[in-house]
């Protein structure tokens, strides 16, 4: 099929402009190999999982695909710098990180040939990670789900192109071939998806939990921050009700019991808890009862994107939930965004001038 050629296609060396963000739990193997090998760029979700998860899946991801894929870090974790080196062992092509690495960092990446692609929520944050030497960011808008700020795409986009010369790739609210030619109109590099590609046939969320999101419509989201102490957009569940109308105590202690059972479930050491709860505090500037209620989000996720239990669980998810309907699988989804931007943008370029 006729293809899109843009600066992160050239950057990346894959096929079309669309980007599988690293959901935790949700972007693993099958998912990430699923989008590599429809000419996408997958991206492993590594904050969910230990050093030998993240080696393991790895291993398993290059089993399944030859083709580039990348791996998501926590910028603020302990053992960072042990991942990255892990991600150059093994011929990684993308180091993604959720907040911007040290400068330190990126220029190990760059040094091994490894593309840096953080993402950020301000262009003043574009800036500082591209004078590091980032090669490009991903900027998610408002309507993404998980953790989001409060400015829509539509208008955070403009902001960072007009900011930076490094490719920009758009997060927030995309879906379609309509969302990818008009972010290449804005002058973005192409698209990243999280809630479209978690309702594809490779993504492993329980069906039933994949059926509770096309229920759902363009309502059914909530910008919360009790589920963590941050605003994470999640889908409209009893729970979620009942923690927005929680008091702080009662999510304080919902956060230790759940900080227990990650570490029990990673085998993680109290002092390594502690000094990602450290890190976390000064790279977030985060109050304390914040950094304690981050402890919610890895197990509330697990419960409802795992476990499929949504009664105990939290499922993140981007306002464009609500126009979503079926199941593909990820070169069905690709193949038919990339096609329909072409026509679009074709049809647009016969417009009397």
């Amino acid at each position: 099929m006729t293809g899109l050629r843009t600066p992160l296609t050239d950057l990346i060396g894959i096929e079309h402009p669309v980007v599988q963000t690293g959901m935790g739990w949700v972007a693993g193997p099958r998912l990430v190999a699923g989008t590599a090998e429809a000419g996408g760029l997958g991206i492993l979700a590594s904050a969910t999982m230990t050093y030998e998860e993240l080696e393991a899946a790895v291993a398993k991801t290059k089993s399944l695909t030859s083709k580039p894929f990348g791996v998501n870090i926590r910028a603020d974790a302990t053992d960072a710098r042990q991942r990255v080196d892990l991600l150059i062992r093994e011929g990684v092509k993308v180091a993604s990180f959720a907040l911007a690495p040290k400068q330190e960092l990126i220029a190990v990446l760059k040094e091994a040939g490894v593309v840096v692609i953080p993402s950020i929520g301000a262009a003043k944050h574009a800036k500082k990670v591209a004078s590091w030497g980032a090669d490009a960011v991903i900027v998610q808008g408002g309507e993404g789900g998980g953790h989001t700020g409060p400015v829509a795409t539509t208008l955070l986009l403009p902001s960072v192109l007009d900011a930076v010369d490094i490719p920009v790739v758009a997060a927030g609210g995309f879906y379609d071939g309509r969302g990818l030619a008009a972010a290449l109109a804005y002058g973005a590099a192409g698209v990243a998806m999280g809630t479209r590609f978690l309702l594809t046939q490779e993504s492993t969320v329980p069906d039933s939990v994949k059926q509770e999101y096309l229920a759902r419509g363009l309502q059914d989201t909530t910008v919360s921050v009790k589920v963590d102490g941050m605003p994470h957009r999640v889908l409209n569940t009893e729970l979620v009700d009942r923690l927005e109308h929680s008091g702080q105590v009662r999510g304080l202690t919902a956060a230790v019991g759940n900080a227990l059972k990650f570490k029990k479930m990673t085998g993680m050491k109290w002092s390594n808890i502690v000094r990602d709860g450290l890190a976390m505090k000064k790279t977030k500037d985060l109050t304390w009862s914040q950094v304690i209620m981050a402890a919610n989000t890895p197990m509330l996720l697990r419960a409802g994107l795992v476990e499929g239990n949504t009664q105990a669980g939290v499922l993140a998810s981007g306002q464009v939930v609500g126009l979503l309907e079926d199941l593909p699988t990820c070169k069905e989804l690709i193949d038919s965004i990339v096609a329909d931007a072409v026509a679009r943008i074709e049809e647009m370029s016969k417009l009397p001038g």
